[in-house]
């Protein structure tokens, strides 16, 4: 059967499409922007047909609705990283998290976490039959492979990213049109001290270096930093529009990079139409699967790699916390571990851990302990610079007095003095010796 045939008796209605997950199912949702946000709402609509249906996600970008209590006994939520519309149902034990570096999820689907259905979105088919999922590959794309059951809603809007992003028409099991836009991240509010944080960031990064960002204002920031920068290359697990207007002002070229010189190599994309637009259709953008793109070793390959992450806390010793206030779960780890050991073990590498100095000028980020039961994210081991809008802390290969004068150095001014007194305390010596 050649792949139209095929492509007609498998195209249905979202309706449907839903009716064959079966209660007890484990689904797997694709990643942040590229989620289908027609059929998950056709499942929500049949949820009187499910029983404790399992719905697994990374970055949940739509409206979650599968996580309101009244759905408690259809849908039950397992997250890789809790996000806005996901973290009362964790929180509140109608939701699970479960732990995991980024690069190692794709692994999970053949061994610890089998799936019966995954829910996708691609683009409509070339004329080989192909489809691109389009703005996240990460783990959707073994996703795809190891999914007993694929729904795949087909979105002219969706651009196109192949050549590894590709699937085949007959891997598809239902296929549901429907044009709609892709779910956009607007580009967050950036303030002075966001800017502070960003300029003292980019100090740390040299001309063609390759850079990993994060998601939110201060990785933004540091791209209004980058503009006298040359040829700075981009290996991330994803980026968003501020990497498309250094791109377009020549500031980001690849043209240095050790690994596949001349190309962007991301895992999923979140941004606006504009950086839709950008990726559609061109050969220097490639998305890749997240066990490649984020995997240390594959990082490392990448000379004076540069990875910048935010995070929550970080205590005195170095240990970061970047994913929980104390014992409740706000976020998850992400690719943060992978690309700080990939830039580690990286020629030239720096790995930088940013954040305000302060929650809202109220509450110190630079604490003597981490909240009791807040999960270490990155190791006193791992971390190598941390930077607020006062400055940048050194911490690789310094001794746990040193680790802490700096940090303390960068702290708020109006928490350094009981700072002090805890490091006067633990270390046995004055400060200002």
């Amino acid at each position: 059967m050649n792949w139209k045939e095929y492509y007609k008796q498998h195209l249905m209605s979202a309706e449907e499409a839903v009716g064959h997950i079966k209660s007890g199912d484990r689904v797997i949702v694709a990643h942040a922007c590229g989620e289908p946000s027609y059929i998950i709402d056709a499942m929500v609509a049949n949820a009187a047909a499910y029983r404790n249906v399992e719905i697994v996600h990374m970055v949940a970008m739509g409206k979650g609705e599968y996580c309101k209590p009244e759905y408690a006994d259809n849908f039950r939520h397992n997250a890789f990283f809790v996000g806005g519309t996901t973290r009362d149902a964790v929180a509140e034990g109608r939701g699970d998290f479960t732990p995991s570096f980024f690069f190692e999820i794709p692994r999970q689907f053949s061994s610890t976490m089998p799936l019966d259905v995954a829910m996708v979105m691609v683009t409509p088919p070339d004329e080989n039959g192909m489809c691109s999922l389009g703005v996240s590959v990460d783990y959707t794309l073994e996703a795809v492979k190891q999914a007993k059951l694929v729904i795949a809603q087909v979105n002219p809007q969706m651009p196109w990213t192949g050549p590894h992003s590709l699937v085949s028409v007959k891997d598809l099991d239902c296929i549901v049109e429907h044009d709609a836009p892709i779910i956009e991240l607007k580009p967050p509010k950036i303030g002075d001290i966001e800017k502070a944080i960003g300029e003292h960031c980019a100090s740390l990064v040299p001309d063609g270096a390759t850079l990993q960002l994060g998601i939110g204002a201060i990785p933004d920031a540091v791209l209004l930093f980058l503009k006298h920068k040359k040829d700075l290359g981009i290996h991330s697990e994803m980026f968003s529009d501020g990497v498309v207007e250094l791109a377009e002002a020549g500031v980001i070229t690849n043209a240095k990079k050790t690994l596949h010189p001349g190309k962007f190599v991301v895992a999923f994309l979140m941004g606006t139409r504009r950086l839709y637009d950008f990726v559609d259709h061109n050969p220097d953008v490639e998305l890749r699967p997240v066990d490649y793109v984020n995997n240390p070793f594959v990082i490392a390959q990448n000379d004076n790699m540069v990875s910048i992450n935010s995070c929550v806390q970080v205590d005195l010793m170095g240990q970061v916390a970047s994913e929980s206030i104390g014992p409740k779960q706000i976020s998850g780890v992400g690719g943060q571990v992978d690309f700080v050991r990939g830039a580690s073990a990286s020629r030239g590498g720096v790995s930088i851990m940013a954040m305000p100095s302060t929650v809202k000028g109220k509450i110190s980020k630079i604490v003597p302990l981490l909240d009791e039961g807040a999960a270490v994210t990155t190791s006193r081991n791992d971390v190598d610079y941390v930077v607020t809008e006062y400055g940048v802390a050194a911490l690789k290969g310094r001794t746990l007095r040193q680790r802490a004068r700096n940090l303390i150095e960068i702290a708020h001014p109006d928490f350094r003095d009981e700072l002090k007194a805890e490091y006067e305390k633990r270390f046995h010596t004055p400060y200002d010796a």
